[in-house]
């Protein structure tokens, strides 16, 4: 079995729907290819991570006492109330058709990038364990780029910073969301940085910092790519990084 053939098969693997016989050629194809099995990592991580998660809603008691107030009509509305109603049950429904339709997320606006922030740093946490940082390992730029060259279905941008204080060390295939990415392997002094990117359809964005479980992590959009970064090192220095590469992506 491929990785193509494999993959699209992974998300009915992931939730028990194949057959006895696909299962078995799945999960033999796991034990020899790590990309795939990384594929089926993340998914299961982020199913739980849903079921974990509290979408609830809880309305504020000032609007529950309201509405009651306005059931026992003790509060009128301000005018033309045949006019305000169809117009607030026209925005339920839409409302609610988007909720299910999965366009809207109720209680967590910015769930996924929360998700995608998880995942990275599990990724970077796994990249640390021996013989998992690198697949390619090499400080010239010439040797790791090519690397990637039919082993996904983009060129990520590859420089050495090594004159500013950030020597390249390798790369290696990674998975976040479910999908195969680049990661670059950066030092500084004894730190690792991990640089994921892949391509994406948003604009251009500004860089972002945030901080998880005590590391640090750096993402924004730029030249049709998605770029994160994590590390252990300090923000302003990992911040001078991703400078370095904004800089060299223009």
């Amino acid at each position: 079995m491929t990785c193509d053939d494999a993959r699209r098969l992974l998300t009915a693997y992931v939730d028990a729907e194949l057959d006895v016989a696909h299962n078995m050629d799945i999960e033999k194809h796991l034990e020899t290819c790590p990309v795939c099995a990384r594929i089926v990592e993340n998914q299961e991580r982020l199913h739980s991570a849903i079921q974990a998660s509290d979408l609830s809603y809880e309305p504020p008691p000032a609007l529950d006492a309201r509405v009651n107030a306005m059931l026992r009509g003790s509060v009128k509305p301000a005018a033309r109330p045949r006019m305000v109603w169809p117009w607030i049950a026209a925005a339920a429904a839409i409302l609610l058709a988007l909720v299910f339709a999965g366009r809207l997320s109720v209680g967590r606006p910015q769930a996924s990038e929360t998700l995608i922030a998880q995942e990275v740093l599990d990724s970077h946490l796994r990249s640390l364990m021996p013989g998992h940082l690198t697949d390619v390992e090499s400080s010239d730029r010439h040797t790791v780029k090519p690397w990637f060259d039919g082993k996904i279905d983009f060129a990520p941008p590859v420089v050495d910073f090594a004159s500013d204080g950030f020597p390249l060390a390798g790369g290696r295939l990674d998975s976040i969301s479910g999908r195969v990415v680049a990661a670059l392997v950066y030092r500084r002094n004894k730190h690792l940085i991990n640089v994921y990117i892949w391509p994406s359809p948003a604009p251009d964005s500004p860089p972002a910092a945030a901080t998880l479980q005590g590391y640090n992590l750096l993402h924004w959009t730029q030249g049709s790519f998605a770029w994160w970064m994590s590390s252990d090192l300090n923000a302003d220095e990992l911040g001078q990084l991703g400078a370095h590469l904004r800089q060299s992506a223009r």
